[in-house]
């Protein structure tokens, strides 16, 4: 069965796989998970993204980012948007997370960004998560 929120499956995976120091997380494909994750790889999140055409489904496959002494290249992630509480905002409302270190993903009508890329463009959207 199919999680009811893919998005925060994406991030839970990330999460888990990084607690027990895993390189590769592999879950099922969809194009918003894949524009999330270009996200990540762009901003130096995780290392690689590859979707691996496999039937019924395709599979996304992330390897994940570590430092010195193993440690993770995401300190933390957080869900805002949620099936039950859509969160939207304005093109002026758009957050800067954790100081700048971290970076916010939106939804806009042109497609997944960052929010700083959103707050160039002048765009709002669904605020959809943190990644720091």
């Amino acid at each position: 069965m199919p999680p009811s929120d893919p998005v925060a499956d994406l991030l839970t995976r990330i999460r888990n796989a990084q607690m027990v120091r895993h390189e590769l997380v592999e879950l099922p494909s969809s194009r918003v998970k894949v524009a999330i994750a270009d996200i990540l790889k762009r901003e130096g999140f995780v290392d690689e993204v590859e979707v691996v055409k496999t039937p019924p489904q395709d599979k996304l496959r992330l390897s994940l980012k570590y430092g010195e002494g193993r440690k993770p290249a995401i300190a933390g992630l957080k869900r805002v948007s949620k099936p039950g509480l859509r969160v939207h905002i304005q093109r002026h409302e758009v957050p800067r997370f954790y100081g700048g270190i971290g970076i916010s993903i939106v939804s806009t009508s042109q497609g997944i960004m960052t929010g700083q890329e959103a707050w160039r463009k002048g765009l709002g959207g669904e605020l959809m998560c943190y990644v720091w």
